[in-house]
């Protein structure tokens, strides 16, 4: 990368095919020059492209003879857009929209129309969509949902999902994005982890109990510490996992205490909340692209999304917290599954 990026403007060159006019850019070589312009780096560009980084720095040479400009200078960590190369970023970008607009018309002229990908926070996905999911799915047999359950999120405009519900708010203008609702995430621990090593009843006491923290994207990675006054929580975590599945498990068996969401207490009722004032609130946010609602089928599956979470039936996402304790005696055992 550093003959390309110390050199100045870049000459013709006969053994490139370029005369001196120069040529229309390649796609292939803009999308490198995207990805490396995104990302800072010519090392994570090459990994998320599946490049090898002679091929990057080939791409980025023929690019850059091609518009006769310098488009990056070396940084101590990385690559940086020269002026020249933010001028370029623009239209870069507009022509990626544009070729997956392309994509998705090919898609959907020779993929089954009725077929959706969600992609949903881990939690979301395995305690509460599914289980309502199956049912949806008999009633609705020709639309095919395949839903993708990781605290990654998701990327709808390049493709890696229909429909995305996460906690971090997309701020693309080319998006639709709906607020769903709000979700608790309290305190919980085992019957017997409680009796053997006693109930904590506030932040002090929490202190000298085992913690199972779940570190993953989209979480905070300071709000145990923040709720519990401390600098770090390392020296009571006694567990540490990216899953919340594994979180409740954890919990379920008596490892520790861990945060769960509140809606939790009525799908499994085995587990006891904790009262040490601790309630950490996150924002449930669903987005999709424009042209999603186009399709029959598939803007009903976004109207039953919503539905799902409409803070009228399922309190627990409402902008009220309510303690997993009342919300057992609102909801009785099983009757979520039929909301």
């Amino acid at each position: 990368m550093a003959k390309i990026l110390h050199r100045g403007v870049a000459k013709p060159e006969r053994e490139a095919g370029i005369d001196g006019h120069g040529r229309s850019p390649s796609w292939d070589d803009l999308r490198v020059f995207l990805c490396c312009a995104e990302e800072g780096s010519l090392r994570r560009a090459s990994a998320r492209l599946g490049l090898s980084a002679s091929t990057m720095v080939r791409r980025i040479d023929r690019l850059e003879r091609a518009l006769r400009m310098r488009l990056f200078d070396r940084a101590p960590d990385g690559v940086v857009l020269t002026a020249e190369g933010r001028s370029v970023l623009g239209g870069a970008k507009r022509m990626e929209i544009g070729s997956f607009d392309v994509l998705r018309a090919q898609l959907d002229a020779t993929l089954d129309r009725t077929t959706v990908t969600i992609s949903i926070t881990e939690g979301l996905g395995s305690y509460w969509m599914m289980p309502q999911l199956v049912e949806f799915q008999r009633q609705h047999p020709t639309l095919i949902v395949a839903m993708r359950c990781a605290m990654e999120s998701a990327d709808v405009l390049r493709l890696e999902a229909d429909i995305a519900i996460q906690f971090i708010k997309p701020t693309n203008p080319d998006l639709m994005v709906v607020r769903l609702g709000r979700m608790y995430a309290y305190p919980f621990a085992s019957r017997g982890y409680l009796e053997r090593y006693g109930t904590p009843h506030s932040a002090d006491e929490m202190r000298q109990h085992r913690l199972i923290d779940q570190v993953a994207p989209q979480l905070d990675p300071s709000a145990w510490a923040r709720h519990l006054g401390m600098d770090s929580v390392d020296d009571i975590v006694g567990l540490s996992t990216n899953a919340s599945t594994a979180i409740l498990f954890a919990v379920e068996n008596g490892a520790g205490i861990g945060a769960l969401p509140t809606y939790v207490a009525i799908v499994n009722r085995r587990i006891v909340p904790v009262d040490i004032d601790v309630i950490h609130p996150i924002d449930i946010w669903l987005t999709f692209r424009r042209d999603l609602r186009e399709n029959k089928r598939r803007a009903y599956l976004i109207d039953w999304i919503r539905s799902i979470f409409e803070p009228r039936a399922h309190p627990y996402f409402g902008d009220v917290f309510i303690h997993p304790t009342e919300l057992r005696r609102m909801i009785p055992e099983g009757a979520w599954q039929d909301e």
